[in-house]
C-alpha cells in the first residue's frame, strides 16, 4: 500500500530572519513512517523543518510553510491508499511578509494574521471511498469531545487524540499517550509509551489488525 504521512511543524515567515512556528519535533510522524516501512509499504513522508533523520527508505519531501504542505499533500494524496496527517500545521500566517529585517521601534508591534488552508479538511473533501484518512488532534483540554468534532467535520476514518502540555507526552519528547477514535465511534485508549510503540499500534489497527 502507499502511505502518505505528514510530520513536523510549519514555519510562517514574518521577515527574512523571523517566523511563526510551534514545538512539534516530527517524532510521531517519523515513527509512523518507520512502522509502515517495516511492514513493507511504500511511504511518502512530507516533513516540515525538523532535526531528526527520516527513515532511509521513505520518499522524503521537505516543506516549510503551511501553503507548501497543502500543495504537496493534496497532490500526493491522489495516489495514496492511507493518508496520515500528523503534522502540526500553523493555523495562521502573517498577512505581510517583509523583504528586509524589521527594525524594532518604540512601543508595541501589531502583527496581522490570516488563516491558512485547513489541509485535513481539504483532504477529507477529496478523499475517495477506498482511502483511509487519519488525523491527529493535539489538545490541552476537552480532548475527546474536540477530537470527535474534528473527526466528523473533516470526513476522517480515524483520529488520534493526544493531550499536549503534560510532562512526558506530546511535543518534543520520546513518549506519548493517546486515544484512537474511529468513524464508527470505536475508541481505544493507549497509556504512556514510546512513540514508536504507539505508532505500531495505530498502524496495525487502522489496517484492520486489532493489536492493542
Amino acid at each position: 500500500m502507499k502511505f502518505l504521512i505528514s510530520a513536523g511543524p510549519t514555519r510562517e515567515k514574518i521577515d527574512p530572519v523571523r517566523f511563526i512556528t510551534n514545538l512539534s519535533s516530527g517524532k510521531m510522524g517519523y515513527a509512523l513512517a518507520e512502522v509502515a516501512l517495516k511492514l513493507g509499504h511504500n511511504v511518502t513522508l512530507v516533513s516540515g523543518p525538523v532535526s531528526i533523520a527520516a527513515p532511509s527508505n521513505a520518499k522524503l519531501i521537505k516543506v516549510e510553510s503551511a501553503a507548501d504542505m497543502a500543495n504537496v499533500m493534496k497532490m500526493e494524496a491522489t495516489n495514496a491508499d492511507v493518508v496520515i496527517s500528523c503534522a502540526a500545521v500553523a493555523d495562521y500566517r502573517p498577512v505581510v511578509i517583509y523583504d528586509t529585517k524589521m527594525k524594532k521601534c518604540d512601543g508595541n508591534l501589531l502583527l496581522e494574521l490570516e488563516r491558512t488552508e485547513d489541509i485535513l479538511a481539504s483532504l477529507g473533501k477529496m478523499k475517495p471511498s477506498n482511502q483511509i484518512l487519519v488525523g491527529f488532534a493535539a489538545e490541552t483540554d476537552n480532548l475527546i469531545s474536540n477530537a470527535k468534532i474534528k473527526l466528523e467535520r473533516k470526513n476522517l476514518d480515524w483520529i488520534v487524540a493526544n493531550k499536549v502540555g503534560c510532562v512526558g507526552q506530546g511535543f518534543g519528547v520520546e513518549t506519548n499517550s493517546a486515544s484512537l477514535i474511529s468513524r464508527n465511534g470505536e475508541m481505544i485508549s493507549f497509556p504512556l509509551q514510546t512513540k514508536l510503540e504507539l505508532a505500531e499500534k495505530i498502524v496495525h489497527i487502522i489496517l484492520g489488525s486489532n493489536i492493542v
